[in-house]
């Protein structure tokens, strides 16, 4: 395991070493980093300020689905202004309408040092994916989230699932009662387990009434797949909620009648939400974008009497952050082979 507690943050110039090889890293090699949830926030959060600021880059994600919908690939491009470090990072998915074993899941990021030129590592992003995007869904929660939030309920227990409540907690320690709906045994199981491992004293509710438990919380975060059965309504939320979409779970009627809509990105809102349009095929228009809200630029909940919904679609320069983090971790313990590509 790796000390990631250093208060070093080199630069991408410190680990790219010619301009003919690319150090590639496994999943095995970044399965074996230790990095604590809080780690994980603090880039994630950074990544956000930074680019609030103007000093990073993140354009719209270019997305290419066939008619049937039996698959979807996502190609995304990045400048990360801190670190300097430019990265592509790419996402496919098939098999959308099979159960999750059968589906197959492919997501790459290869990053480039831009103060040297020279390329710095491609590495499996599967796990910088799982763990972006629950911090992020933590830090919404933590500058949504009414006041005096006490009740969180997650949908879904899939990969983003699975992580959900421990990043909830990282960032809200001050809840009381969690909540979980899922279908799959083993995803339930998952759940647990991971919650366990990150805080032994604390236990999850599995609920079978999603309307009862929907009304119940004053989080509700749906992760689960576009299969799930899940479809909270508006009506059924407390006036003051906090509805999270990072997946499926939760019916348009949240996002159209929620008082304010927060979206990290409201151009990636655009291309991935067209799911949760009205009956005219019309997305509601974005109140603020999160960047700005984290960094003071503009205000997240105006009322404590308003219901928020807030669109998660992850933004590439978290996965930049992120993935140049976990390339620093992997190399300086000599992880990864190196491949000739260019020459």
């Amino acid at each position: 395991m790796i000390d990631t507690h250093s208060d070093q943050e080199p630069r991408g110039s410190a680990m790219a070493s010619d301009d003919t090889t690319l150090r590639i890293l496994s999943t095995s090699d970044v399965a074996g980093i230790d990095i604590s949830l809080s780690d994980v926030v603090s880039v994630v959060e950074q990544a956000y300020r930074t680019l609030a600021e103007g000093r990073s880059d993140n354009p719209r994600k270019l997305t290419v689905k066939p008619e049937d919908g039996h698959s979807v690939a996502y190609a995304m491009l990045g400048r990360d202004g801190v670190r300097g470090v430019v990265a592509v990072k790419t996402s496919y998915k098939y098999g959308l309408h099979e159960d999750r074993d059968k589906q197959h899941y492919y997501t790459t990021l290869t990053l480039y040092d831009d103060a040297s030129g020279l390329p710095i590592a491609m590495l499996d992003c599967g796990r910088v994916g799982a763990l972006r995007t629950p911090a992020v869904s933590a830090l919404l929660a933590r500058e949504l989230a009414a006041p005096g939030a006490r009740s969180a309920l997650v949908i879904g227990t899939g990969t983003q699932g699975r992580l959900t409540l421990p990043f909830l907690l990282t960032t809200r320690p001050d809840l009381e009662r969690l909540m979980l709906f899922g279908t799959h045994p083993d995803g339930i199981r998952a759940v647990r387990e991971q919650l366990h491992a990150h805080f032994p004293d604390r236990e999850v509710e599995v609920v079978t009434d999603l309307r009862a438990a929907a009304g119940d919380a004053d989080i509700v975060l749906a992760t689960a797949g576009p299969n799930t059965p899940a479809s909270v309504d508006a009506e059924w939320l407390k006036p003051a909620a906090l509805s999270v979409l990072v997946g499926y779970g939760i019916a348009p009627s949240t996002l159209h009648l929620a008082d304010r809509v927060i979206a990290t990105s409201a151009a990636q809102m655009r291309v991935t939400g067209i799911d949760m349009a009205d009956a005219s095929g019309e997305l509601r228009d974005v109140d603020a974008e999160f960047p700005e809200v984290l960094a003071g630029r503009d205000v997240g909940r105006a009322e404590a009497g308003q219901r928020i919904f807030a669109y998660n679609s992850g933004l590439v320069v978290t996965d930049i952050a992120l993935g140049h983090r976990f390339a620093q971790l992997a190399l300086a313990q000599g992880l990864g082979t190196a491949v000739p590509l260019w020459r």
